[in-house]
């Protein structure tokens, strides 16, 4: 997928979060919530994976539930560095962050969905035609 769309999905998904969820408030324009956005791919990409490792053993423990508890995290780890950035992004406590993390990744996976599956028939189409 590409990094702009990619972009797009987590602004969309964290909009809706800060909607959905009672202890995350957005104060800021669609400029500050793309940054924001843009803050939680980067944490997301260079963070998560060394938290997963570490982690590993609760997520084997837990047949993979420990997701949920480490995309809370990542959600808090993005609060935190917007606030001290001055983004306007903030999320209240640990449940807040794990309700946040459930929309984000229910509205981030459906868009993705959405979108991947155009992306994938228009790949199909041209290996079709390719043949």
């Amino acid at each position: 997928m590409h990094p702009l769309l990619r972009l797009i999905i987590n602004a969309a998904a964290l909009w809706a979060a800060t909607r959905l969820v009672p202890g995350i408030s957005f104060t800021g324009g669609y400029v500050m919530l793309f940054i924001v956005a843009l803050v939680f791919g980067i944490l997301n990409m260079l963070v998560k994976p060394v938290l997963f490792f570490l982690t590993l053993p609760f997520f084997l423990v837990t047949l993979g539930l420990f997701t949920l508890v480490l995309n809370a995290v990542m959600l808090w780890l993005t609060s935190a560095l917007s606030e001290s950035l001055g983004l306007g992004f903030k999320v209240d406590g640990f449940w807040a962050a794990f309700l946040g993390a459930l929309v984000v990744s229910i509205v981030s996976f459906a868009l993705s969905m959405f979108v991947t599956s155009g992306d994938d028939h228009r790949r199909m189409n041209v290996v079709v035609h390719r043949s």
